[in-house]
């Protein structure tokens, strides 16, 4: 059952169009995705899911309720961490967490959320002295202190150390698993390929391709990449000939190839036949990453 419904969704500002027609579902119990280019909309997209913008034209319903006409309602079910937020500099953790508890009618357990969150040793620790990434652990728990139905995430792991990081995506899933809906626009490819299970990617305003993240990467112009370095050179249009090769590219004596499963076989072959051993071989799977600069070149 769609949880979030976009249709049509429409948004200008002083005549230049930031979203032109702009549609998508979200299931209830998913992590959705949404990627995409500096500007391309994004957050745009999801403040008007979170009510904080009303639309040009088209349609939004979180749970059947429109976010503008609705507001009230859809505060008490949706939470959210917003690209940019800020607090008193003088008020603590501790007191920001026991204010936004006292805004809703059965919250979580805030000791629980700064325990998980990393944020116990801070609680007597005043807004303004905090690091980036504390204040943005802190609105993380912030966003889900409400045991919020769906939850919007703009940026989750923006100024978060590697460690940080991965216990967040953990502490994410496990909302997931707990029946919370997320949607969450990141530019970390490697956070969208590891939580979403669906991905919107929007570029210019629209939504030029939405699937799971392995049916983007399926998307990809290549997706599989070889390297090696060749004992003895190689005639480059041999290998362009390749079953398919999407690219070839040399550098400082290393060939790195791009094309499907049947290029590997084709590679080999051609070696073989030449005589030619490749050092330091490597054969990897495409990633999020390529997919997405395919997918966002083509529009442009």
């Amino acid at each position: 059952m769609a949880v979030i419904e976009v249709s049509g969704l429409r948004k200008a500002y002083q005549g230049r169009a930031v979203l032109d027609g702009v549609d998508f579902t979200v299931e209830e119990g998913e992590i959705f995705g949404i990627l995409g280019p500096n500007g391309a909309g994004k957050t745009t997209t999801v403040e008007c899911v979170e009510g904080l913008r009303a639309p040009d034209a088209g349609t939004v319903r979180v749970a059947g309720l429109d976010p503008v006409a609705d507001h009230d309602r859809v505060t008490r079910i949706l939470g959210a961490q917003l690209q940019e937020s800020e607090l008193q500099a003088k008020l603590t953790v501790r007191e920001a967490l026991e204010l936004y508890s006292a805004f809703h009618r059965r919250p979580a357990d805030w000791r629980l959320l700064a325990l998980r969150l990393g944020l116990t040793e801070r609680l007597g620790t005043r807004f303004g002295k905090l690091s980036g990434g504390q204040k943005q652990r802190l609105f993380i728990a912030l966003a889900l202190v409400g045991r919020p139905r769906v939850v919007v995430l703009d940026e989750l792991t923006t100024g978060l150390d590697p460690r940080a990081r991965r216990d967040t995506w953990q502490l994410i899933e496990e909302t997931r698993d707990s029946g919370v809906t997320v949607l969450l626009v990141t530019h970390f490819m490697e956070e969208a390929q590891r939580l979403c299970d669906r991905i919107a990617v929007i570029d210019r305003g629209r939504v030029t391709a939405l699937d799971t993240p392995e049916g983007l990467i399926g998307r990809a112009a290549s997706s599989t990449v070889i390297s090696f370095t060749p004992s003895q050179p190689l005639d480059g249009r041999e290998l362009a000939a390749l079953p398919g090769v999407a690219t070839v590219q040399e550098t400082d004596h290393r060939l790195v190839i791009t094309g499907t499963d049947e290029t590997v076989g084709a590679v080999l072959s051609l070696l073989a036949r030449h005589r030619v051993t490749a050092g330091r071989l490597r054969v990897v799977d495409a990633t999020l990453d390529d997919a997405f600069l395919d997918l966002t070149a083509q529009e442009a």
